[in-house]
């Protein structure tokens, strides 16, 4: 049977799709009409087109598969009108998981986010710990824990889900490029002013994408797994970063409450321009927690593979360059 991939053209989801064709997998996957392809033009995927909020192509798309890896998110920390985060994120989970349920699906693997969790303070957080992204007023996180819920809601009702949670993912392929990537591009062309100082957990993109795969396998029916790798400081990745491109690192750290100020400056530029802000108040805030997790329980049960983060890193800077983006 087939595997549909929702999501696919983005950078999470096509690092799935390379994995499942490499397995030998028949992969299909659900694409809206107006999406960017280009990171999946050259693979040998069945496309169907329709959009996760729409119920009936979901279930067109669902035809002959037999596990749905459910990836398509809106993934912004600012929108125009952030009701449209919730209708994706939300209302998307709804109608697809009500489509999957219905097509008697054998598996799903629903990627939801490290936000959904918890940030973790001094000592790493697990799948345990409670959700406190309130605090960041930060819709993309508040949005994808609902819709979490949503996902838990349906394994009540039959669906066999299973939920995973990837960290800051980094990697190849990464077109758009990701708000994760554009921080290593922008480390490397020293077009980061100043940064502060947290703490975040990094993962390699074909590692998540195993880590779906396996989670499809051997992941067991209502438990989440955290998809992470190595926690580090903001200060640390960048130096990282900066030592393996062979370029200086930032060295302005901007107090906490002037990055604040700046964020709601820009939130207010953005109003009237409509564009995206250069930082939000909220990413200010989730960027001043602590970021850290134990993510062994898919290193144990799912068998995740761990890449050290200096080789991805130099595997990412590697393909920037190859690709025109350094």
């Amino acid at each position: 049977m087939k595997k549909l991939v929702t999501g696919a053209t983005g950078f999470i989801g096509s690092a799935i799709v390379r994995e499942l064709i490499k397995d030998g997998e028949e992969v299909k996957v659900l694409i809206r009409q107006t999406g960017n392809t280009h990171n999946i033009d050259k693979l040998d995927v069945e496309k169907s087109y329709g959009d996760i909020r729409d119920g009936g192509s979901m279930k067109r798309a669902l035809k002959d598969c037999d596990t749905l890896y459910f990836t398509a998110a809106y993934f912004a920390h600012w929108a125009p009108d952030p009701e449209l985060l919730y209708e994706v994120n939300v209302g998307g989970t709804k109608a697809s998981l009500k489509a999957a349920l219905e097509a008697g699906v054998k598996k799903v693997v629903y990627t939801s986010t490290n936000n959904a969790i918890a940030s973790s303070g001094p000592v790493p957080a697990d799948e345990e710990k409670a959700f406190d992204y309130w605090k960041a007023g930060d819709h993309y996180s508040m949005s994808k824990y609902i819709a979490e819920n949503e996902a838990r809601m349906f394994v009540t009702k039959g669906l066999p889900v299973v939920m995973v949670n990837p960290t800051l993912v980094i990697g190849t392929n990464d077109i758009k490029p990701s708000p994760s990537g554009q921080m290593i591009i922008d480390v490397v062309k020293q077009k980061m002013p100043g940064y502060i100082d947290g703490g975040i957990n990094i993962i390699d993109v074909e590692d998540v994408a195993r880590g779906h795969i396996l989670a499809a396998k051997k992941g067991r029916i209502g438990e989440r797994y955290l998809l992470g790798n190595e926690n580090i400081t903001v200060s640390n990745y960048f130096k990282l970063i900066a030592n393996i491109a062979g370029v200086k690192p930032p060295t302005i750290k901007i107090p906490y409450h002037l990055a604040l100020v700046l964020g709601y400056i820009f939130e207010l530029g953005a109003f009237i321009t409509k564009k995206p802000p250069v930082v939000t108040a909220s990413e200010v805030r989730i960027g001043k927690m602590t970021e850290w997790y134990n993510c062994s329980k898919a290193v144990n049960e799912l068998g995740m593979p761990q890449t050290p983060i200096r080789l991805t890193i130099q595997k990412a800077l590697d393909w920037f360059g190859e690709n025109g983006y350094l």
